[in-house]
């Protein structure tokens, strides 16, 4: 599994490998490595791409240090997915004639007749 982003440049299917960021006031270009989040007004830009990158006349370009390969999946970005699911699907509804907590007089009504417990609606599925 690589990267879920892919180059900016038209009709480029390559996975993005840095992020090209431009900085109008100072005439710069900056190129570094593949940011964390898909920003409006940053580029991704596959190796091929950034290796060939070339800037109006007159403009600096900026290289950031980029990683000698391009990023592979983290596992701990999984395993917080993992936890964040399995927190979701654990039912925190309190027992029924407990008071909640948002309002220490109101009591919480117990569920409604047929409905049971909520059901998470994400799964794992095998390859």
């Amino acid at each position: 599994m690589g990267s879920l982003r892919s180059c900016s440049r038209s009709a480029c299917q390559r996975p993005a490998y840095a992020t090209l960021t431009y900085v109008y006031a100072d005439s710069t270009a900056v190129l570094g490595p593949l940011a964390t989040y898909a920003e409006p007004h940053c580029y991704d830009l596959c190796a091929q791409h950034a290796e060939t990158l070339t800037v109006p006349r007159g403009w600096e370009v900026v290289h950031l240090m980029l990683p000698s390969t391009p990023p592979g999946p983290n596992p701990d970005d999984l395993l917080a997915l993992a936890d964040a699911v399995r927190e979701a699907g654990v039912d925190r509804a309190p027992e029924p004639g407990q008071v909640s907590q948002r309002s220490s007089r109101t009591p919480i009504e117990p569920p409604a007749e047929g409905t049971g417990p909520r059901r998470g609606h994400l799964r794992i599925l095998k390859e």
